[in-house]
């Protein structure tokens, strides 16, 4: 292989997975899907005929019809769990079919295809299953791969549940990556319970890349190219294969642009940066709803006061009054005696000395 065939913008080492990063920096993806591809997969129709194709990992299913579209008559849709849409979708086109199950177990029932699209789960230990089954069993066969770039391309992401086995998943998180930093974060791109990704990116059996890098090893006389766009369109053909140096030109002009990466590389940091402003927006937001939770409860509470404190000034006046009235009816029985009363007393008294002294006058009737 030559630097050509990866495509401008470069990979990055598997044992210095921060050279990638950093590349990136000047490499999630602001569009994620195979149907962007059109043109290039259009181009390899163009160069040689292709009528049975393997896609493994369907999205929606609408990618599933361009590969009809442009000249499939069978396109075999392996995805392990279709939903009611999809189920729909696939099922009402006669040239699609719906393949329940995890490749690479599944690749051996299927008739041999011309092409095989890898979009299925981005982890070393199945895309290293699929192309070691490919090469062996489809020699001539275009295979087309995406997310060979970063941030899969040194790092493995596994869909959950993960139906690997534990010696082939590296230590995982569910934060996620992002150029801003060489380490995972919860600013990253995570996956919300969709998937985790490995801890630590590069080294052995680590991403996408990793895993088409092994298998070009152990293989003779093939040959991958990249696309550097939306997380890297790879693709991989035996140089003998019908058609294959014909569909390598076709597509060089994509896989040779250094402005096609420098672009990608701004929109790939472009995006990371969103997904860091929209992470501290969420966590501000939290902050600030906290916040007004507390500030709720709290005026409950002032007002639950507010409102004691205006029975206890109630309860309190009356007490007053009646404290008061207490005061006046005491006050009332401690009295001295009025101007009636000491009237009242002197014609008491004057009647008695009146009586006294007509008792004491001789002559007077008795």
């Amino acid at each position: 292989m030559t630097p050509a065939d990866f495509g401008a913008g470069a990979t990055g080492s598997r044992d210095d997975p921060h050279a990638q990063a950093r590349a990136a920096r000047e490499l999630p993806p602001l569009l994620h899907s195979m149907s962007a591809f059109r043109e290039l997969f259009a181009a390899i129709f163009e160069c040689r005929e292709i009528r049975t194709v393997v896609e493994v990992g369907v999205e929606s299913g609408q990618v599933s019809s361009l590969y009809a579209d442009l000249g499939a008559t069978a396109v075999h849709c392996v995805e392990p769990a279709p939903g009611e849409e999809l189920r729909a979708v696939l099922g009402g086109d006669p040239r699609l079919n719906l393949v329940e199950g995890l490749s690479p177990a599944v690749l051996g029932d299927l008739p041999v295809a011309d092409m095989y699209v890898l979009d299925g789960d981005h982890n070393y230990a199945v895309v290293r299953a699929e192309l070691a089954w490919i090469m062996e069993h489809a020699p001539d066969a275009v295979v087309v791969m995406n997310d060979v770039l970063w941030p899969c391309g040194r790092r493995d992401f596994y869909y959950q549940p993960s139906p690997l086995a534990p010696e082939d998943v590296h230590p995982a998180t569910a934060d996620g990556p992002t150029v801003w930093h060489d380490v995972v974060t919860p600013a990253g791109f995570v996956g919300d319970g969709a998937f985790t990704v490995a801890a630590h990116a590069g080294g052995e059996r680590n991403g996408v890349l990793t895993a088409v890098e092994d298998a070009l090893g152990d293989a003779v006389g093939w040959r991958f190219a990249i696309v550097p766009a939306v997380f890297g369109f790879g693709v991989l053909m035996r140089a003998e294969a019908p058609a294959a140096a014909e569909v390598f030109e076709a597509l060089r002009p994509y896989t040779s642009s250094e402005l096609l990466a420098a672009m990608e590389n701004n929109r790939i940091a472009l995006y990371t940066r969103i997904l860091q402003l929209q992470y501290e927006a969420t966590a501000r937001a939290d902050d600030a709803n906290r916040l007004a939770e507390t500030v709720t409860a709290q005026q409950r509470e002032l007002a639950e006061l507010r409102s004691e404190l205006n029975r206890s000034r109630s309860e309190n006046a009356a007490r007053r009054q009646e404290l008061q009235a207490l005061r006046a009816e005491s006050a009332g029985s401690q009295a001295p005696p009025g101007p009636d009363q000491e009237l009242g007393v002197a014609v008491s008294r004057l009647g008695r000395a009146l009586s006294a002294r007509i008792r004491r006058t001789p002559g007077a009737p008795r």
